[in-house]
C-alpha cells in the first residue's frame, strides 16, 4: 500500500511472526492474516453467536458474525481516509470478537465470576488463545501465527492495559490485569504500557459505531422502542427527527434504515475530520511515534462523544435492560455457570478437551481448560451440552 501515510503500519516493517514463512508472492503480510482470521474455525462460530438478542430468536437480528463483518467495513474506511493501513485495520476488526463466549455479554459475565478463584476471563485475552494457541488447524504449530501488529491490537485496541511502571490502567485498575497474559507467545513483546496502531484504534472506534447504529435497528425490530422514542435522544435524536419529517408517510423499515444510515455515515465522518486534525496536531510520522504518543489519536469529537455517551445510557436503560432481553440473559448466564461447574465436577468433556482436563496438574489448569472449551462453543452447542448433561433445556422465554 504505497499510498500510506508515515504513521501507518507498514507490513515491511513487522517484527513478524512466532514461527517464520515464507514470503507470499501475492498478499502481504497483514492480508495473510485477514484471510487466516476468515479461514479459522473461530470465525465461523460467531454465525452462531449472540450479539444482544438470542440468534435462535430470528427477524434477522445481528449475530457475532454480521456485526463483525459490519465493523470491518466501518474499519476499513475510517483506515481509508487517514491514509492507514486498511489490510491491517479490516483484519483487527475481523478478529476483535473471537474471544466472546456464547450468549453476548452474558456469558462472558457468568464465565468471569466462576472463573474469579482462578484469575477471571477476559475476551480480548481469550482472543489471544484463540488466535495463539486454541485454533489447531496447521501442522507445524498451534494457533494461527499472526503477525505482532495483530496480537498487539487484539490485546491493546482499547488502550494500553498498564502504565509505564506496570500497574493495571484503564478498566482493570479495579480488578488488576486479566489471567493469561503472560502465556501469550509472540515474537517480541507485546508493551502493554503503550497504545495500539492507528489500524487498530479505527477497528475499536468502527465497533462502537456499529453496535450503537446496529442495536438501535435490532431494538426497533424486537418492539422494544419506536423511532419516536429517540426523539431528544443525544446522537440519534436529531437524525430521527430528520428522517420523519423529510419521509413521514415511508414504511418504518425505511425510516430505520435512514435513521441507521445517517448515524453510521455522520458518526464516521466525525472520526476522520477528528482524527485527521489530531494526528496533524501530534506530529506523529511513524507507527512507533503512535504507540508512545500518549494518548489515543483516533477518536470522536468531544460533541459527538458526549452525545454517544448519552446514547448509550439510553440504549442501556431501554433496550439492554428491557426484561424481554434480561430474561434470557439470565437463563443463559446460568446455563454457562451450570456447564462450567460440571466440567469441574468431573463431566466428561468430548475429545482433545477431555483429554486436556484430564492431564492438567491444578485446578487452575483444569479451569482455564473448561473455560476455553466453553468460551468456544456456539449458542445452539452450549444448550446441546447443557441438554446431554442436566436433560433438560432452557426455552429462553
Amino acid at each position: 500500500m504505497s499510498d500510506t501515510a508515515p504513521y501507518a503500519s507498514k507490513p515491511e516493517d513487522s517484527p513478524g511472526r512466532l514461527y517464520g514463512t515464507g514470503p507470499s508472492p501475492t498478499r502481504s503480510e497483514f492480508q495473510r492474516d485477514r484471510d487466516r482470521i476468515i479461514h479459522s474455525t473461530a470465525f465461523r462460530r460467531l454465525q452462531h453467536k449472540t450479539q444482544v438478542f438470542l440468534h435462535h430468536e430470528g427477524r434477522h437480528f445481528r449475530n457475532r458474525l454480521t456485526h463483525t463483518l459490519e465493523v470491518s467495513q466501518i474499519a476499513r474506511s475510517i483506515a481509508r481516509a487517514l491514509r492507514l493501513n486498511e489490510d491491517l485495520a479490516e483484519a483487527l476488526a475481523l478478529s476483535h470478537d473471537l474471544g466472546h463466549t456464547p450468549f453476548g455479554h452474558a456469558g462472558e459475565r457468568a464465565l468471569h465470576r466462576a472463573m474469579a478463584p482462578y484469575g477471571g476471563f477476559d475476551h480480548n485475552v481469550q482472543a489471544l488463545r484463540v488466535v495463539t494457541r486454541l485454533e489447531n488447524r496447521y501442522a507445524e504449530h498451534d494457533g494461527l501465527n499472526l503477525t505482532w501488529e495483530m496480537l498487539e491490537g487484539i490485546v491493546k485496541h482499547n488502550g494500553p492495559l498498564t502504565t509505564p511502571e506496570g500497574a493495571p490502567a484503564g478498566r482493570y485498575v479495579e480488578e488488576g490485569l486479566p489471567a493469561g497474559l503472560d502465556e501469550i507467545a509472540a515474537v517480541a513483546d507485546l508493551r502493554l504500557s503503550t497504545h495500539a496502531s492507528l489500524e487498530a484504534q479505527a477497528a475499536a472506534i468502527a465497533d462502537d459505531i456499529a453496535y450503537n447504529a446496529h442495536d438501535i435497528d435490532d431494538a426497533l425490530r424486537a418492539g422494544l422502542v419506536v423511532l419516536e422514542d429517540f426523539v431528544g435522544v443525544p446522537m440519534a435524536g436529531p437524525i430521527v427527527e430528520e428522517v420523519l419529517g423529510l419521509y413521514p408517510g415511508v414504511a418504518a423499515n425505511r425510516q430505520t434504515h435512514e435513521v441507521q444510515r445517517r448515524m453510521i455515515t455522520r458518526a464516521v465522518e466525525d472520526v476522520i475530520v477528528t482524527s485527521a486534525a489530531a494526528i496533524e496536531a501530534s506530529g506523529v510520522k511513524s507507527a512507533e511515534a503512535v504507540r508512545v504518543f500518549g494518548k489515543t489519536l483516533v477518536t470522536f469529537s468531544h460533541q459527538v462523544a458526549v452525545a454517544e455517551k448519552g446514547l448509550k445510557r439510553f440504549l442501556f436503560e431501554r433496550v439492554y435492560r428491557h426484561e424481554t432481553v434480561m430474561a434470557p440473559v439470565r437463563e443463559s448466564e446460568a446455563v454457562v455457570e451450570a456447564l462450567f461447574a460440571a466440567y469441574m465436577g468431573g463431566a466428561q468433556m468430548p475429545g482433545r478437551w477431555g483429554e486436556a482436563i484430564s492431564a492438567a496438574a491444578d485446578d487452575k489448569q483444569r479451569a482455564r481448560v473448561a473455560a476455553d472449551f466453553i468460551a468456544g462453543m456456539t449458542d445452539p452447542y452450549a444448550l446441546d451440552e447443557y441438554q446431554r448433561l442436566f436433560d433438560a433445556r432452557p426455552e429462553f422465554r
